[in-house]
């Protein structure tokens, strides 16, 4: 269920091309959670008082085009994500662990093996860290359907696949705050340039690079992966990562299945604090 304390203050990290926004709460080592494209940062809505709770800072952030981060930025993907996760931390001070869903997996692997000393550990949530295997047809219909007009429309129709398995209570009301969010017309359109503009290639090239501790968390029904199981063995062999597959749960492991999320979350942090 949705946690009855009040929301924290939107607050926004300045950037070259634009603002970020983000916010705040809890006190204690420090972690970042970002959210994947076409989501906003409540896709944490569950784990973040969670781990507030437990004795963290948790700063949840909105990716850049998204949500109330500003629309004027001119390049959108996993290494424009990773320069303003890396900012973000650099900001706060000191260093974090990142849990980072799809999208923001990639940026995450990305900042982790560019700047190590940032970085205490890596939670990645469906993630998305290579191109996933497609023709040019498919490539362009995607891009047809990610179009600025309806993108929105599109967006809607989607989401319910997406959060395949067990949904959260509130499913109804997030999918129309994420629809109203992307209905607005700059904020269409920086979700339709992100969908173009976003390639896995340079996370993939990190991976050998990343020495901090990682988990990796993987919904049994991810629609975005073909084998979501072989993806996720995949990764946690390239990061020497604990693997933890998260039945009836798609590609927001977060939202549908908070609690089974937030065990492994504070197993994972537990474990990074004693080492």
């Amino acid at each position: 269920m949705p946690s009855s304390t009040p929301a924290p203050t939107t607050q926004y990290l300045a950037r070259p091309d634009g603002r970020v926004a983000y916010d705040l709460q809890g006190s204690g080592p420090l972690l970042v959670l970002v959210p994947g494209m076409g989501e906003l940062r409540s896709s944490y809505r569950f784990l973040a008082p969670v781990l507030a709770a437990a004795g963290y800072s948790v700063a949840s952030t909105d990716l850049r085009g998204h949500g109330d981060s500003d629309t004027t930025f001119s390049a959108y993907g996993d290494v424009e994500t990773a320069g303003d996760i890396q900012a973000l931390i650099a900001h706060l001070g000191g260093s974090a662990v990142v849990v980072g869903n799809s999208l923001a997996a990639g940026a995450a692997v990305i900042v982790a093996a560019d700047h190590p000393d940032r970085i205490d550990g890596l939670v990645l949530v469906g993630p998305f860290v290579r191109n996933p295997p497609s023709s040019a047809v498919v490539r362009g219909m995607f891009r047809l359907m990610m179009a600025p007009a309806w993108i929105a429309a599109v967006w809607k129709g989607y989401m319910p696949a997406l959060y395949a398995g067990r949904k959260p209570d509130d499913f109804q009301e997030y999918r129309k705050a994420v629809v109203a969010s992307l209905r607005r017309k700059p904020y269409g359109r920086a979700f339709s340039l992100t969908t173009r503009q976003t390639d896995h290639d340079p996370a993939e090239a990190k991976l050998g690079s990343v020495t901090a501790p990682t988990m990796v968390i993987m919904g049994e029904k991810d629609p975005d992966f073909k084998d979501p199981a072989a993806e996720a063995r995949f990764i946690g062999d390239a990061l020497r990562a604990e693997v933890v597959m998260v039945a009836d749960a798609g590609h927001y492991p977060q939202a549908q299945q908070p609690d089974v999320t937030a065990d492994a979350v504070l197993r994972f942090l537990r474990a990074v604090q004693h080492a």
